[in-house]
């Protein structure tokens, strides 16, 4: 069996791709909630809300075979974005329709910083691929 090395540069990038999904994942639902207008509250508890909403999804699952549990938990973690978002906005006294609208923001915001993840990892799973080439 013969090893790869992979160079330091290498698992430097891979490492900064990976921190750079990390955070637009964990923000995006707060960037979603502020760009309707969401208060800062809304925005954090967007991100509670999805920390708390992502394991609970990943253990419930979906019934989806073999993805039921990475399903859930990309489903549960923007429902948790919403709600946050919406408990925020209303605890800061906003109208329930306003607070809706900033959590329909979280949930799509979070949506879209996963899908933005899934595509930091297909390049971090590239960039080796590439450095073996070059």
């Amino acid at each position: 069996a013969s090893r790869v090395h992979i160079a330091l540069p290498t698992r430097i990038t891979m490492l900064v791709l990976a921190l750079l999904a990390e955070l637009i994942e964990s923000l995006a639902g707060a960037a979603g909630a502020a760009r309707l207008g969401g208060s800062k509250r809304g925005a954090a508890l967007a991100i509670v809300g999805s920390l708390i909403g992502a394991p609970i999804g990943a253990a419930i699952g979906v019934p989806i075979p073999f993805l039921g549990s990475v399903v859930g938990a990309v489903l549960f973690a923007a429902v948790g974005a919403m709600i946050g978002a919406v408990l925020g906005d209303l605890w800061k006294g906003r109208d329930l329709s306003a607070s809706l609208d900033v959590g329909a923001a979280a949930f799509h915001g979070r949506l879209a910083g996963t899908v933005a993840k899934i595509a930091l990892g297909t390049a971090i799973a590239v960039v080796p691929a590439v450095a073996l080439f070059i």
